[in-house]
């Protein structure tokens, strides 16, 4: 038995955290998870704070008298923090690229990369027809969702009409671009793929 602040663990303080949760979640105070799973109120209170370290039977039967599983008890243990990027709607960084003197807004949709850019996703928004569509070359591969409007979009010698709902997939490298915006306002998803050599322009 391991006592003292010295020595909790962080699997001990995990485990005591989890089961504080759980009881709590269930509206259970600890005389009732307790005396469920047969082992003392001072044991269960010892479990909660990391004061004790609890065996696996004990820990079983104070999982089932949660009414959850004892693998639930450990589900995210040592799990990696992760450290996703959330852009809330409308806070999307506006950014200038070739176009957007067009009358077109780039909202860079994820940054800080670090030094070597792997991927750029821009919600691209075109509210009337412009006097000249741009040209885009770059390297990589861009892909293309539509969610709002209808647009011709040429890569190479093709065009292709595009609904929403449409997904586009290209070769970055070759000229490509709206030729011809059909119905406005249009709005795409646009993701930049960069190969691992090389960095946007």
């Amino acid at each position: 038995m391991q006592t003292g602040e010295e020595n909790k663990s962080p699997l001990e303080r995990y485990l005591g955290t989890t089961i504080r949760e759980l009881r709590q979640r269930h509206g259970l105070t600890i005389a009732q998870v307790s005396a469920q799973a047969g082992i003392s109120r001072g044991m269960l209170s010892k479990i909660e704070n990391a004061q004790t370290s609890a065996g696996l039977e004990i820990l079983n039967r104070i999982a089932q008298a949660l009414g959850v599983s004892l693998s639930a008890l450990f589900r995210n243990f040592d799990v990696p923090q992760g450290g996703a990027q959330l852009v809330k709607k409308g806070a999307g960084m506006e950014v200038v690229r070739k176009g957007t003197k067009s009358g077109h807004t780039y909202h860079l949709l994820a940054y800080d990369q670090g030094p070597r850019k792997l991927f750029e996703p821009f919600l691209i928004t075109m509210e009337d027809e412009a006097e000249r569509l741009p040209v885009f070359e770059h390297p990589g591969t861009e892909l293309i969702h539509m969610l709002k409007g209808v647009i011709e979009y040429r890569h190479g010698q093709q065009t292709y009409i595009l609904h929403p709902g449409d997904t586009l997939t290209f070769q970055g490298q070759i000229p490509h671009g709206p030729e011809r915006l059909i119905k406005t306002p249009i709005q795409f998803l646009s993701i930049f793929v960069y190969p691992q050599s090389s960095t946007a322009d």
